[in-house]
């Protein structure tokens, strides 16, 4: 009986492992922030850019659609609001940042 108690004892405590694969903990950790540098963050950044640059240059007479796919032209630009032409008779008073595309001039009248 004494030798299963011997075998219980001898698998009771391994030694401890020093720390193994730390640097490859560190790798990985540099790898997934890189990532997620190319694919996250850095593409937020241009669109992001792009969209200040669109808004900042907004003027009168421009051709815009909004988010909501109201297509107009610009009658007048304020600070934060325009006013988007969309017919003869209807002017819609608008967030700057509801405008998602400029579209090229004549494309109104060409639909």
């Amino acid at each position: 009986m004494s030798f299963f108690i011997s075998a219980a004892y001898a698998d009771a405590a391994p030694a401890a492992a020093g720390p193994a694969g730390t640097g490859f903990e560190w790798i990985f950790l540099v790898g997934f922030l890189v990532i997620f540098y190319l694919m996250i963050w850095r593409p937020q950044a241009k669109q992001a850019k792009e969209k200040k640059n669109l808004l900042g240059s907004l003027q009168k007479g421009d051709e815009v659609v909004t988010v909501g796919g109201i297509a107009g032209k610009i009658a007048k630009v304020s600070d934060d609001f325009i006013v988007l032409d969309v017919s003869d008779t209807v002017e819609l008073k608008i967030q700057k940042a509801a405008v998602i595309a400029a579209l090229p001039k004549g494309t109104l009248k060409a639909i």
